[in-house]
């Protein structure tokens, strides 16, 4: 990844509370005159707040950054976010009080598929640069030519979440050839389902069982009793935080031991959950977006640092790998648009952003294709293995509990087939 180029209405959640700037100690800004503001909105409650937490920490210590040197055109940068609660129905709303009431100088997006999408349709209406977080094909349908996608994903995001797990499938031999999907009803687990299906046709995988389920459901033992019933050979789950531990604990608790299981499950880059799991995380092969190898980390060091110092002060994720540092990386490509083309003209920062090659802490030689999405995908795939009751935040803070599978420049190890033999 690092080092080669590789969707209305009146919004119900306004009276939320804005959340408190002061997550670190004000700089002094060596930049005057009136604030640059930056609108957006960040998950710090409901299913997402494990990664939102993490992104706008990332966010804050951008700012601090930022104008400790100077700030950005001069002037001092602000940040102005507002807690979405992890709920679509409320992002219009924030997006219209941000761009209005506030009267940012730019937006950003907040964290997710389902998040991000419904806010491009308010942003397009006042035409301001849109940079989504994480956002799984959120401009497939509306095609803004201002929205740029902050996810390693590639001109195919769809497929890519699943593309590493079909791969290292093909390479085995015998080949397996059955595949379950089953994915959560939301916006971004149907999109990762969409890919898998395409991923399955792609690799030669013949569809025993493709089911969506309710994000309400707590029950999953008959979702994976339907599974073992089709007995295939692959299992891929799409899913959001909640569900992807209730799907991994039920498996255990009623033995779904297929040759392969995982795919694009979010959450299980958390540390809270992966602390919650800890043993029944072995075995299990997920999509990843970065991890803390010497290579990936050398360049995000000194982030990672300041983060982990303020981060336990604040109850949050105390590594921050999975969204902490992207929170700080979406920034700064905005701000590379803005210093590029000199203004903070939403047209003249789009035409940069589309014309040029961006590095940062995270990843390096991005640039932007077709619907804002990245014109290489830097999506990998890992496996967890070796994971004892024992295992604690050390850890989860290094690379022993997992091996990077795909792709094959940034492998780290050798695939544990079939899943069963992991778990010995």
């Amino acid at each position: 990844m690092t080092n080669r180029i590789t969707r209305r209405g009146v919004n119900v959640g306004i009276g939320a509370a804005l959340i408190s700037p002061a997550l670190s100690a004000a700089p002094v800004f060596a930049a005057s005159g009136k604030p640059i503001t930056i609108g957006f909105s960040m998950a710090q409650t409901g299913s997402l707040a494990g990664a939102g937490q993490q992104a706008l920490l990332g966010a804050k210590i951008w700012e601090e950054d930022t104008n400790a040197k100077g700030g950005l055109l001069g002037r001092p940068v602000k940040l102005v976010y507002y807690d979405d609660q992890t709920n679509p129905s409320n992002i219009p709303g924030i997006y219209t009080k941000l761009m209005d009431v506030d009267k940012c100088d730019l937006v950003i997006g907040p964290y997710g598929t389902n998040l991000v999408a419904p806010a491009i349709p308010t942003v397009m209406q006042k035409g301001k640069v849109f940079i989504g977080l994480f956002a799984l094909d959120a401009n497939g349908q509306f095609h803004y030519p201002k929205y740029f996608s902050m996810l390693p994903a590639g001109p195919s995001p769809k497929q890519s979440f699943t593309e590493g797990f079909f791969q290292v499938a093909a390479a085995q031999k015998p080949k397996p050839a059955t595949v379950a999907i089953a994915a959560e009803d939301a916006e971004f687990s149907r999109n990762s389902a969409d890919g898998a299906r395409d991923n399955a046709k792609k690799f030669g995988f013949k569809v025993v069982y493709d089911k969506l389920y309710p994000p309400s459901t707590t029950d999953f033992s008959p979702i994976i009793r339907a599974i073992q019933a089709t007995n295939p050979d692959v299992v891929v789950i799409c899913s959001y935080p909640n569900s992807s531990v209730g799907m991994l604990q039920s498996a255990h608790e009623l033995g779904l031991k297929p040759k392969m299981i995982g795919g694009g499950m979010v959450g299980l880059q958390y540390t809270a959950i992966k602390s919650k799991l800890k043993t029944e995380l072995n075995g299990i092969i997920n999509y990843e977006t970065w991890v803390p190898s010497p290579k990936l980390m050398k360049p995000a060091a000194a982030f990672f640092k300041k983060y982990q110092a303020q981060a336990p002060k604040l109850g949050i994720d105390p590594l921050g790998y999975y969204l902490g540092g992207w929170g700080y990386a979406y920034l700064q490509v905005l701000a590379d648009g803005v210093t590029g083309s000199k203004s903070l003209n939403d047209d003249k920062i789009a035409n940069y952003l589309r014309a040029h090659t961006f590095n940062t802490i995270m990843a390096s030689g991005i640039k932007f294709g077709k619907d804002g999405e990245w014109t290489k995908s830097e999506m990998l795939q890992v496996q967890y293995r070796g994971i004892t009751d024992a295992a604690n935040l050390e850890t989860w803070r290094g690379m022993s509990y997992q091996t990077v599978l795909e792709p094959t420049d940034e492998r780290t190890g050798k695939v544990i087939y079939p899943y069963a033999k992991a778990l010995s």
